[in-house]
């Protein structure tokens, strides 16, 4: 005689179980993994400052007039006019070296871009502990750059 064996498996319960819990874990990881390494989110936020700078360049030859990415120090605020804003890390010191005529106040400031390209140039400094990002433009080529920063 041969006995009947029965196929056992998973219910959709069961399934639906594993992944919403699956689902929840992975939410949970991005944030834990920002705040173990400061050093993978302050490289971010610099190449997201770089391209930012970039585009600004990019937009004012485009259109033939000058352009002013403005920078808020306080609010951690990237602001090119007709783009929406970027936000970055508060956790990050963010300072702003600029031309004195681009200061609107303490706070803010701006770096502008020329129809040729150049710029009146400046530094963005992102900063968390003793390391961090400086993006520099060139005031004649209004090209911009980044290098790692270091405190003196």
């Amino acid at each position: 005689m041969e006995l009947i064996r029965q196929a056992r498996g998973f219910t959709l319960v069961e399934l639906l179980v594993v992944l919403a819990i699956a689902a929840m874990a992975m939410a949970a990881v991005p944030p834990l993994i920002s705040a173990a390494m400061p050093g993978v989110e302050m490289k971010a936020a610099a190449r997201r400052t770089l391209a930012s700078l970039r585009l600004t360049r990019e937009v004012a030859i485009r259109q033939g007039r000058s352009i002013a990415l403005i920078i808020d120090v306080q609010e951690h605020r990237l602001e090119i006019p007709g783009h929406r804003p970027l936000t970055l890390p508060r956790r990050l010191d963010l300072s702003l070296e600029a031309a004195e005529r681009e200061m609107l106040d303490e706070q803010r400031g701006a770096i502008r871009f020329f129809a040729d390209g150049s710029s009146t140039g400046g530094r963005v400094l992102l900063a968390h502990g003793d390391s961090g990002y400086q993006i520099g433009v060139n005031w004649l080529t209004g090209h911009a750059r980044m290098a790692a920063w270091e405190p003196e």
